[in-house]
């Protein structure tokens, strides 16, 4: 039986592209081979995932899916619930170039899941034969992990990133040809940035054609590489990277810097960075969204007569009237004590929608401690106390 892709990807039927694209990018990241090496259960979940976006976020394949249920090269009825390309056999998924910039990649046609995976990690699927002629390729995106306290997360702090990545060489400033060098037209492929062969077959002449090995595509190339990057147009480097982390980040939050990632070939432009934020559990506290919860001790006294006790909290100490008769597992709400959640920290991005922010409460649930001893005069009064008419016991 065939799966649905909305649930595939936890999507409602009449989500929108932007919701759809939020799905499939967590789960490609949480799903990915890279992350989840021998887990044949991940590396499955993985083509179905790619599968289901390649389906949804094309308008017209998603209209076909909702009228029929499947599209060409999902696999139907007769297919046993295959998945088209993604299936097993021949033509499955080659892993090689996420994040790398390798050849290989996905096995569909230009503007398939090499495109959309593109679009979201930069580096890996069939970029050197998408590229139009003329056209650089852009850097590849980087990913990285941010780990934060509690109170940090609530809070907000700014973290110092140092990333080791290919730069715009300063020699050629990315051109890669030698300063005073011309650029010329490749001579393999004549400046079309791509090489034709024809075949005859029983059906005709069949045109096939390839980017050009030489030019990569661009139907162009130096007449003298750079003598620093070798034509490459990018030399590594390292660089520090301030990160701003808003109050209020949840943990898997993901937070963007445009342009600090690699740079790109032959003017591409740079990838992005995502930051993904990990938080430390607190000893203290328990987080649900932007509120705290903790738990407090009370004695028999406090609980039977009332009082007043001091509660700690991310803000600090703050009082708590306890009336009097209080049961154990009474929880108390202290209003706009628990985060204050920054605007534009949303849907495990940060700075990418515009939610306003928001203030969350500390509850705190109330134990009440039992003496395990008692003294001899202590006994003697919980005994008269015990005699009581209505008393306590």
């Amino acid at each position: 039986m065939q799966k649905d892709l909305y649930e595939i990807l936890g999507v409602a039927k009449g989500a929108n592209d932007k919701e759809i694209k939020a799905a499939y990018r967590r789960l490609a990241l949480k799903y990915h081979p890279d992350k989840n090496k021998g887990d044949k259960e991940a590396e499955t979940k993985f083509k179905e995932i790619n599968m289901a976006y390649e389906v949804l976020s094309d308008n017209q394949k998603r209209k076909q899916y909702d009228q029929f249920g499947a599209v060409p090269g999902m696999g139907g009825a007769g297919s046993g619930g295959g998945w088209g390309g993604f299936g097993g056999g021949a033509g499955g998924v080659n892993w090689g170039g996420f994040g790398g910039g390798a050849e290989g990649g996905f096995p569909f046609g230009e503007g398939g899941f090499a495109d959309i995976f593109e679009s979201f990690f930069g580096g890996g699927g069939r970029k050197k034969s998408a590229r139009k002629k003329g056209d650089g390729v852009r850097g590849n995106d980087i990913e990285a992990v941010i780990n934060l306290t509690f109170e940090e997360a609530a809070f907000g702090t700014t973290k110092e990133l140092e990333i080791t990545k290919p730069f715009n060489c300063d020699h050629c400033n990315g051109k890669g040809a030698e300063p005073g060098s011309a650029i010329v037209s490749c001579k393999s492929c004549g400046g079309s940035g791509e090489i034709r062969s024809v075949k005859n077959t029983i059906l005709g002449q069949m045109v096939t054609s390839r980017t050009c090995d030489t030019c990569e595509g661009l139907g162009k190339v130096p007449e003298k590489k750079c003598t620093k990057c070798h034509g490459t147009t990018r030399i590594r480097g390292k660089k520090r990277v301030t990160i701003k982390i808003p109050a209020g980040v949840d943990e898997g939050t993901v937070v963007r810097l445009s342009g600090e990632g690699e740079a790109g070939v032959y003017g591409g432009g740079y990838g992005d960075l995502y930051a993904h934020v990990q938080i430390k559990k607190s000893e203290k506290f328990v987080r649900d969204g932007v509120n705290v919860h903790s738990d407090t001790e009370i004695d028999v006294i406090t609980a039977v007569l009332g009082g007043e006790v001091k509660i700690e909290t991310i803000h600090g100490e703050v009082g708590l009237k306890i009336p009097s008769g209080t049961q154990g597992g009474t929880v108390f709400k202290l209003s706009g004590k628990g985060i204050h959640r920054e605007a534009g920290v949303w849907g495990g991005q940060a700075g990418a929608g515009s939610d306003g922010a928001k203030v969350g409460d500390h509850f705190v649930k109330i134990n009440v401690k039992i003496p395990s001893k008692l003294s001899r005069k202590e006994k003697e009064l919980y005994e008269q106390l015990k005699g009581v008419n209505g008393g306590w016991f």
